[in-house]
């Protein structure tokens, strides 16, 4: 598009300067013989006129001529303005696809690759904050990093920043860089989009520098560099002067000094909600979801709830729906049976992210293993946890229980710390300062978990069970808030030893201690199936009369007693 712009403008130009030639050409061969044959006409008529006169006047003549001729050439928009006046005409758009119809102008010079996506919902805080940093100063260019979990909406959030804010900007520059050489040539691309002197210039690295100098120097613009994930790749192409913005979309959430950083997390339950709906095309773009039925409210809630508010995940559940015809309560019911089979459904209709969310995440799990192995297994390790406030005591307490590379870890903090910044840069886990906690997203660990074979989910599953009751600590008073913090995992390793079967002796002792947690604390409906199974274990183990065995049947008999008490009073 941008070359057929450039092309017509050329040839326009071409033929505007062959018309002037052409007419002076035919104005000489007219205006001369013409001059001349005026001047013999007189002397034939006796108006005699000294022959210097004669040499004078033609040429004089001819002159006129010409200077008429050569004014449009010179002073072209006087004429056409006088000709054809009309108002003034923007440089068409560079813009490579489909452009949503809005008011805001269409920027000078814009070469966003993806259309305005009419299913855009939510997000408003991000694109209100995003829009106050980069507004906020314009004394220097400056750099915003959108960071965020593979399919979490990072290039979709740029997009509608560019197209929300396009008459803000008089170049909107998009590039990516998921390799060094696609922003290199992608860089060379934009001196041709900016008309550069150095365009064709054999060494591309002046050519490359000429856009930094550009950037540097110029004003009212907007450059986005998308899946800029390795930051220490596109340090040399950020402009470090200037009066525009850069917005980056990376995966890692340590950006240091080179952006400041804004975090792209899940939709809320209800716009993720009215997504899966807008893209499933139950509901029209301009229904909200009070406007669907009661039953599809519910089951979209729910499917937002099971697939953690993923966008990519809800955009391809809706397209599911939308290609197959089926209804939301089919698919939530689909889901729940063969999730693992849907993650990998992406659909035809994509355009922003064509991968699935099994495909993006397991891209990253393959880089992971090939960069730090540690980082790989405990990521695996993550995948068995409950996803939320898992405290990072629990890796350095656990480690012992966890395998070869993790042991080390036990050892050696710093390695630790290094195996979390590796998870960290693909986003893959966050981690909550305030609680010292981590999070990971419950479809990584779907998706992790499906490329497991048998025999290792269980191997995992059961260094899960050790290392919880490693680190859950004798229930005292004194522990409550310790015991407080490990309870949902604890609980978690429930579902996975009744899964696989568990029995060795760390698996009852872990229950009986979480059982009597929640017993001091009231919650006997919670404790009495942890008591029971602890129990079952103990005297298959060790039998009816072993003291281990009496002390889980002692704290159940209390339990039973307790909750009598209550229902009778």
């Amino acid at each position: 598009m941008r070359a057929y712009f450039q092309g017509q403008s050329r040839r326009n130009r071409l033929q505007s300067r062959h018309f002037h030639w052409r007419r002076l050409i035919i104005f000489l061969l007219v205006s001369l013989p013409l001059a001349y044959g005026t001047l013999l006409i007189i002397l034939a008529s006796g108006n005699v006129i000294s022959s210097t006169w004669f040499y004078v006047l033609a040429p004089v003549i001819t002159l006129i001529g010409i200077l008429l001729t050569l004014y449009p050439l010179v002073f072209p928009s006087s004429v056409n303005n006088a000709n054809h006046p009309s108002p003034p005409q923007q440089r068409p758009s560079t813009h490579l696809t489909t452009q949503s119809h809005t008011s805001s102008p269409t920027p000078p010079l814009w070469n966003v690759p993806y259309p305005h996506s009419p299913f855009f919902i939510g997000r408003e805080a991000l694109l209100a904050h995003l829009y106050a940093i980069l507004h906020h100063e314009k004394a220097a260019a400056l750099t915003q990093a959108i960071s965020g979990l593979g399919g979490i909406g990072k290039t979709q959030l740029a997009v509608e920043y560019a197209y929300l804010n396009r008459d803000k900007y008089q170049y909107i520059l998009w590039t990516t860089a998921t390799t060094y050489e696609t922003l290199f040539t992608d860089f060379v691309t934009l001196a041709e989009l900016l008309d550069l002197p150095e365009k064709a210039s054999q060494d591309q690295i002046i050519t490359v520098n000429a856009v930094k100098w550009w950037l540097e120097r110029s004003s009212h613009w907007l450059l986005i560099i998308d899946n800029a994930d390795d930051l220490e790749l596109i340090r040399d192409f950020l402009p470090t002067r200037g009066k525009g913005h850069v917005i980056l979309t990376t995966r890692s959430q340590a950006t240091g000094a080179l952006a400041q950083p804004l975090e792209v997390t899940n939709l809320e339950q209800d716009d993720a909600a009215v997504f899966l709906l807008h893209r499933a095309r139950i509901i029209p773009l301009d229904a909200s979801l009070a406007d669907a039925s009661a039953e599809n409210q519910a089951d979209a809630r729910a499917i937002a709830n099971l697939i953690d508010g993923l966008p990519l995940a809800i955009d391809q559940a809706g397209a599911y729906i939308e290609e197959t015809q089926c209804s939301v309560s089919g698919y939530r019911e689909s889901y729940q049976k063969e999730q693992t089979a849907l993650l990998k459904e992406r659909g035809h209709s994509f355009s922003v992210h064509p991968a699935s969310v099994a495909t993006t995440f397991s891209l990253s799990f393959q880089e992971i293993q090939k960069t730090n192995p540690a980082a790989a297994d405990l990521l695996r390790f993550f995948a068995f946890l409950s996803p939320e406030a898992i405290p990072i005591d629990l890796l350095r307490e656990g480690a012992p229980d966890l395998g070869k590379p993790l042991r080390h870890i036990a050892r050696h903090p710093q390695a630790l710390d290094k195996a979390l910044s590796t998870l960290y840069s693909y986003s893959l886990i966050r981690h909550d300062a305030a609680t010292n906690t981590l999070y990971v997203h419950r479809l990584v660990q779907a998706v992790l978990k499906d490329e497991m074979s048998a025999r290792t989910q269980h191997q995992w599953a059961e260094r899960r069970v050790r290392a919880v009751n490693r680190t859950f600590p004798f229930v005292e008073v004194e522990t409550w808030q310790r015991c407080r913090q490990l309870i949902p995992q604890a609980l978690a390793c429930m579902t996975l030893i009744d899964q696989w079967h568990m029995s060795f002796p760390e698996t009852a002792l872990l229950l009986n201690q979480a059982g009597y947690y929640l017993y001091e604390h009231g919650q006997y409906t919670e404790a009495e199936p942890l008591y029971q199974r602890a129990l079952a274990i103990r005297e298959k183990q060790l039998g009816a009369d072993h003291p281990s065995t009496r002390t889980v049947q002692e704290n159940y008999t209390d339990l039973l007693q307790k909750t009598k008490d209550n229902r009778e009073q």
